[in-house]
């Protein structure tokens, strides 16, 4: 049986949880979907800093987890939209490795130009620099946040999806997107419940991110088993382990 490893790098395991049960939804029975937790970082990525801090979180939880007795995954996700880490993990990983964002912007580009709409302000940037970084600067039409952060949002799902369905048509109504991302490990589940409300396709970001995990990984790996090609000093035992000696 195939095993799909979803690393949340933030530290909350109710988005882990909730990452556990709409991926293995997602991927069906025939998958194993190993979900685990950063080990240190904030609780929720909200800003440049802790977006940082969870690009190592990404690869230290990646790194521990080759040393569990599951062994070695055969896809990698990132289970943050955003996806802090994903070239890294990349190029250090022997198995395919992609993120929420980079799923939800290839699949979203295969209806035309799309926008995003996601929760806490300060991820406008974040999210525009990624996609111009993975090739999908022209098909983005533009960012739609809402104030609330995805783990506010998580919080109240009535009200979220009172704003988020407000957020979705404001950008379709603006910027003539052929489809909506609803970006965020916390709002998983929720574009299908805004869906009617909305006349193009609405991508949830974790149900591309577990299609395309899997059955269409954006690009192969690159090298046969894990590691990275520099010297490491003072991180964790199992990235140390990894690194070059």
């Amino acid at each position: 049986m195939r095993q799909l490893l979803v690393i949340n790098p933030n530290t909350s395991a109710n988005v882990t949880t909730l990452l556990q049960q709409h991926v293995q939804s997602a991927v069906g029975s025939h998958v194993t979907v190993r979900s685990v937790t950063a080990r240190f970082g904030a609780p929720y990525i909200s800003d440049e800093a802790s977006y940082a801090v969870a690009a190592h979180a990404a690869l230290d939880a990646w790194a521990a987890a080759l040393t569990a007795p599951e062994g070695r995954p055969d896809a990698v996700l990132i289970g943050c939209f955003g996806d802090p880490g994903l070239q890294a993990l990349r190029e250090s990983s022997p198995v395919p490795v992609t993120g929420l964002a980079e799923a939800a912007f290839i699949e979203a580009a295969r209806h035309g130009r799309f926008a995003v709409v996601t929760g806490g302000e300060r991820w406008a940037p974040i999210l525009q620099r990624l996609a111009q970084s993975l090739g999908h600067a022209q098909a983005l039409a533009g960012i739609h946040t809402v104030a609330p952060t995805g783990a506010q949002l998580a919080a109240d799902p009535v009200a979220a999806r009172q704003l988020l369905t407000e957020a979705c048509l404001n950008a379709v109504r603006q910027l003539g997107v052929q489809t909506v991302i609803l970006g965020g490990a916390g709002l998983a589940g929720m574009a299908a419940q805004i869906q009617p409300f909305v006349n193009v396709p609405i991508v949830d970001s974790v149900i591309a991110g577990a299609t395309w995990a899997l059955r269409n990984s954006p690009l192969p790996p690159q090298r046969a088993t894990p590691g990275f090609d520099v010297p490491w000093v003072g991180l964790s035992p199992e990235l140390m382990q990894l690194g070059l000696r």
